[in-house]
């Protein structure tokens, strides 16, 4: 790996990882981030395991060319293992030239795996459209996720 992209060793170094990782637009630096044995979750909600699917998610957003920014709500740590609730947006002018607005509440879990100090396990609420209830985030998904103008 790149020294410029270290893997975090605390849990309050995550999102400022993953910010550089994502606004560098090098997958393979985000990606990084993940465990083998990573769980994504789609905006459908499935439960994604094979890492070139949600490889492929990421990728596309990357591909935006647009920064990712996050606001980190909170950090529960128990032992090894961290939970780390983020407020994120990617906002602009998207390379079609229609303007992009995708925001969301992410949850993540963040433990030392494959002798890596810290890597994500669990990565959930990439599309939540903020402002929804729970219930009624699966309909929204799709069209609300992503706006463009």
């Amino acid at each position: 790996m790149s020294d410029g992209f270290p893997l975090p060793t605390k849990p309050e170094g995550v999102i400022p990882s993953l910010l550089k990782r994502f606004n560098s637009g090098k997958i393979e630096a985000m990606m990084a981030l993940y465990a083998p044995e990573a769980v994504f979750v789609a905006n459908d909600g499935r439960t994604i395991t094979d890492r070139a699917e949600f490889t492929a998610i990421l990728k596309h957003d990357i591909k935006l060319g647009l920064p990712l920014k996050a606001n980190v709500r909170h950090v529960f740590v128990g032992g090894d293992t961290a939970q780390i609730v983020v407020d994120w947006s990617i906002d602009g002018t998207g390379p079609d030239g229609k303007v992009v607005h995708m925001h969301g509440t992410a949850s993540d879990v963040m433990r030392p795996s494959s002798g890596m100090p810290l890597n994500k396990v669990f990565s959930a609420g990439r599309g939540r459209v903020r402002g929804q209830p729970a219930d009624a985030e699966a309909p929204h998904l799709a069209q609300g996720r992503r706006r463009h103008r």
